[in-house]
């Protein structure tokens, strides 16, 4: 049973919330103990980064609910730095791919080279097998490697050859593309950017940021993050991530809106559907019930609530639903869409 509801104010929109069972109470517990490292962590990569702490969080949920991650910006906002940092800080094997246009899948992946000392075939393993892997303008790449590099983000395995290779595990793709230099590009196929959790818009710092940055960037001593937590700390905060409790109103909060993307006309937004040419995928659904309980995660709590789905709700469907020609035309962006979906659905 449930505790009396309360009321709170958020995002623009009054609502109800109903306290958690007992049991959530008791796991509130065990979750602030698994996230301590979460400040420590945040910290360690603050030495490097300035700002960008919505980034850094963004590719932490990823990290935490076992899925990759695409992040959009401009040039010069610190997106290879704070995955670098990111890395360092965790203790884990990084590499950093750049896409190019004559980049090869083996290139990526590893091939196989003839050995002879021993007149063999064997795999040379590409800088794929490692825990987190930057895709450096990730649409510059041609076909095949995108092909291989989908395999890699859906099966966590190589094939090179006729051989299978398992990917270590935790395996994170942080893609970044920038979105105001289309020339010598290649789209990402629809297929490949739903296999990402979460696409992130990074955004300009502040000007106190900015000015920090300047500062920092510009002295002699640089700072370097040092490792704070290890790989196998993550996959166990991974399992209680996954424990993490979700009403059935919740649920049903996630699938309702989901399906709003779908089906706009049936929620009450009639004037979307000419604006939408495909909703979210059913992975949208699932992405956002293992991302909303992350983002509770990071917050030390036990059990999500429909601030953790409005939060992080937008970088999961961004890149999820497709906008018409008319939308381009009316100059209706994706987020737009996805602004007036959260404020039509009920929440619980």
């Amino acid at each position: 049973m449930f505790a009396p509801a309360r009321v709170f104010q958020g995002a623009g929109v009054r609502y109800t919330r109903a306290a958690p069972p007992m049991d959530v109470r008791a796991l509130n517990e065990i979750v602030a103990r698994e996230s301590a490292f979460v400040e420590d962590l945040m910290a360690e990569v603050g030495k490097v980064i300035v700002g960008q702490t919505a980034m850094i969080e963004r590719i932490l949920i990823g990290i935490l609910a076992g899925g990759h991650v695409l992040l959009e910006g401009v040039p010069g906002l610190a997106k290879t730095s704070t995955v670098r940092a990111l890395c360092d800080s965790v203790d884990a094997r990084f590499a950093r791919v750049q896409f190019t246009p004559d980049l090869l899948p083996g290139d990526l992946v590893g091939t196989v080279i003839y050995d002879q000392r021993t007149g063999e075939f064997r795999s040379k393993l590409g800088p794929i097998f490692a825990h987190l892997v930057l895709a450096d303008e990730i649409n510059r790449a041609p076909a095949k490697v995108q092909s291989a590099l989908l395999e890699a983000m859906q099966e966590r395995q190589v094939t090179i050859g006729d051989t299978t290779h398992p990917l270590p595990d935790p395996f994170v793709v942080l893609a970044t593309q920038n979105p105001i230099e289309q020339e010598g590009t290649y789209p990402l196929p629809e297929a490949q950017v739903d296999r990402f959790l979460l696409m992130v818009k990074v955004g300009y710092p502040s000007r106190d940021e900015e000015r920090q940055m300047m500062d920092r960037v510009t002295s002699q001593v640089q700072a370097k993050a040092s490792p704070v937590v290890r790989p196998e700390r993550l996959l166990e905060a991974r399992k209680v991530v996954r424990d993490v409790y979700v009403d059935e109103r919740v649920k049903d909060y996630i699938v309702d809106v989901v399906l709003a993307t779908r089906e706009p006309a049936r929620r009450g937004l009639a004037d979307l559907a000419p604006l939408i040419e495909w909703g979210a995928s059913p992975r949208a659904s699932i992405a956002l019930n293992l991302a909303a309980r992350a983002h509770a995660f990071l917050r030390h709590r036990g059990y999500v609530t429909p601030e953790d789905v409005k939060s992080i709700g937008p970088d999961v469907l961004r890149h999820r639903v497709v906008l018409t020609y008319e939308a381009e035309a009316e100059g209706v962006s994706v987020e737009d869409v996805v602004r007036r979906v959260f404020e039509a659905v009920e929440v619980p």
